[in-house]
């Protein structure tokens, strides 16, 4: 009986060290894969900005019978509107037009999420049995503290970068930076969000710091648009604007540059709470699971949490396979839907 106990034992010691070489060996492999999907996906976006804005260009230049460049024309004349008052045109270009952006979303969303209508939108939510409608005493929370964020936290912060960016050069200068410059600052922001994010948010998810901090973000398990800046002051600070503004602030950006990179910050964060996984927008699969589960993807990219192996159990799901551009009007739960429970 002991030799029985004492095989069975040094046989599953072998299966498990087996698992771990497996493992081991899967993992440079699964990381190189993820590395190339983030810069497939990023190089595309390069590539279609690249090709889009000079056909754009091209387009308006016959359309208003432009003569030169039609974007630097446009921006001297805005830049001779303001002339004299850099500061005003920095604050609405980084905070008042970022935020409107962010409203109008937002109010849109907020339309489908509080009413369920139309029902064509209500079809692509990923938690399909919560918070539908949302309850309008959590929403009002989440209202006040959002505006609570943006004026008091947001708003100094803008202050301060314009400083900053001023100390470095000339963030409303009256030349354009070139399209291209433009987009490798918007590629090296992204890749410092993804850094500073990933790590400040798994900081916040340590439990001496996640109960006074990042749990108030959390009371949402089933997120919304809204609440992708519903969080504790400090955390807003940290983890919400500081990786979005040291881009701009360390390559000391254009203001053209910087209020493209914070209305994209706020669409991309929107969507990723959105909960709901729309046909031909970026998939909110991997944030929504963070809010489910807690514990999985902490990042951006989600180049990190493979890195980290913060995302296994992520991968182990139907959220998973989810987590592609939906190309059709079928929702994915019902092209890719959950596996029966047990018992049923």
């Amino acid at each position: 009986m002991v030799l029985d106990k004492s095989v069975s034992e040094r046989r599953r010691g072998e299966e498990r060290a087996a698992s771990s070489r497996q493992s081991a060996q899967e993992a440079p492999g699964e990381l190189w894969d993820s590395v190339k999907k983030a810069a497939f996906v990023i190089g595309s976006g390069i590539l279609f900005l690249a090709a889009f804005g000079n056909s754009l260009t091209w387009h308006l230049q016959r359309f208003w019978g432009a003569s030169g460049d039609f974007w630097q024309n446009l921006w001297t004349k805005v830049h001779l509107t303001f002339q004299g008052h850099d500061a005003a045109l920095f604050y609405l270009g980084t905070f008042f037009a970022p935020y409107f952006v962010f409203w109008v979303l937002n109010g849109l969303l907020l339309l489908v999420d509080t009413t369920g209508k139309p029902s064509f939108i209500t079809r692509y939510r990923i938690q399909q049995d919560k918070d539908t409608p949302v309850d309008p005493t959590k929403l009002c929370q989440a209202v006040k503290t959002v505006l609570f964020n943006q004026m008091f936290i947001s708003g100094p912060m803008v202050v301060a970068g314009y400083h900053l960016v001023s100390w470095r050069g000339d963030p409303c200068g009256p030349e354009l930076p070139t399209f291209h410059w433009a987009l490798m600052e918007l590629a090296v922001f992204s890749m410092l969000e993804e850094v500073l994010f990933y790590y400040s948010h798994r900081l916040f998810h340590h439990p001496s710091l996640y109960k006074h901090y990042h749990k108030q973000h959390h009371e949402w398990t089933a997120p919304i648009g809204l609440v992708s800046i519903y969080a504790h002051p400090l955390e807003h600070v940290i983890s919400n604007m500081l990786p979005v503004v040291i881009g701009p602030v360390l390559l000391g950006s254009h203001i053209t540059t910087s209020s493209m990179w914070s209305c994209l910050a706020l669409v991309s964060t929107t969507i990723s709470h959105c909960g709901y996984h729309l046909p031909f927008l970026p998939s909110p699969e991997f944030h929504d699971f963070h809010h489910l589960r807690f514990n999985q993807c902490f990042g951006v990219f989600g180049v990190l949490d493979r890195l980290h192996g913060t995302d296994s159990k992520f991968r182990q799901t139907k959220q998973y396979e989810r987590h592609v551009l939906l190309t059709s009007l079928t929702p994915l739960t019902q092209s890719i839907p959950d596996s029966p429970k047990k018992g049923q």
